[in-house]
């Protein structure tokens, strides 16, 4: 094997931007074990390229399919969690049942993956786990809320892996997509809660709408967001935080400035409640 090539394991190749993913990661010539529910991708045939049924929801499914990737590579390289789906809805509009289910997707499909792969890197003391998240998860708007909230327990959870696996010399970076032209706005990849709430409509209920305009319109590329983390991975110091697409970079600045305000009106009371040293 070419000692420049890698070995990735990506989750949900089946479509959208870990599809875009796989694709690009085959064209240089590394190898992919990718995963999706059904077992099956729309990809080209490859002699390096598997994939395995997993659904990352549930957890029994991953020691066997991971049993099955190390058979075909003994070593990873890149990990990214990619496998997870959206879910529209005001924060009561959502039943706990969609809720506790995204979560297992979202958050703790990557929790379980990582878990029982760190033996692996830790003992190879090398790799680079990619946790896709989103926007949402920086600067959440109205109608996502449990979706932000899943991803934003995957960044947190991220953030102190990170400052964890680095003396091992394995890497970790976030990846935030804005809106990608994918099919994540169809009913494949996005649940929408069947319960609605007039006393919403001016909030969550306009967040429907305007996903429904922007499907097919979203302004993001996905086959350029899969050359961007490629780059993202060949650098020599990649980023704990890699946003794509110009939306995400326009919400993460307002979501600053509005983070900076609020810290700087409120420094007073924020210093306040520490307590007084006694003085002589």
């Amino acid at each position: 094997m070419n000692p420049q090539t890698r070995n990735w394991l990506i989750t949900g190749i089946s479509r959208g931007l870990g599809r875009s993913l796989a694709e690009a990661v085959l064209a240089r010539g590394d190898t992919v074990i990718g995963t999706s529910r059904s077992g099956r991708a729309d990809l080209p045939d490859s002699p390096r390229l598997q994939v395995l049924r997993l659904d990352v929801a549930d957890p029994e499914q991953i020691r066997p399919a991971l049993r099955q990737a190390l058979e075909f590579r003994p070593r990873l390289d890149v990990v990214v969690n990619n496998a997870g789906y959206g879910l529209l809805g005001a924060v009561e509009e959502v039943e706990t049942t969609a809720s506790y289910e995204l979560f297992a997707a979202n958050f703790f499909g990557a929790y379980h993956l990582i878990q029982q792969l760190l033996p692996l890197l830790r003992a190879q003391r090398s790799g680079h786990i990619l946790n896709i998240s989103s926007i949402a998860a920086v600067a959440p708007q109205a109608g996502s809320g449990l979706y932000a909230a899943s991803k934003a327990a995957l960044e947190g959870m991220s953030e102190s892996l990170a400052a964890e696996l680095a003396p091992l010399g394995i890497r970790l970076s976030i990846v935030e997509p804005g809106a990608l032209r994918t099919d994540f706005l169809s009913a494949q990849s996005l649940q929408v809660a069947t319960r609605i709430i007039d006393d919403y409509a001016q909030s969550s209920g306009r967040a429907r709408q305007r996903f429904s305009q922007l499907a097919g319109q979203q302004p993001g590329d996905p086959e350029l967001a899969a050359q961007a983390i490629l780059e993202l991975v060949d650098a020599p110091q990649p980023p704990l935080r890699l946003l794509l697409g110009s939306d995400a970079l326009q919400r993460a600045r307002i979501k600053l400035a509005q983070m900076a305000g609020d810290i700087d009106r409120w420094e007073g009371l924020t210093r306040s409640i520490d307590y007084v040293e006694a003085t002589a």
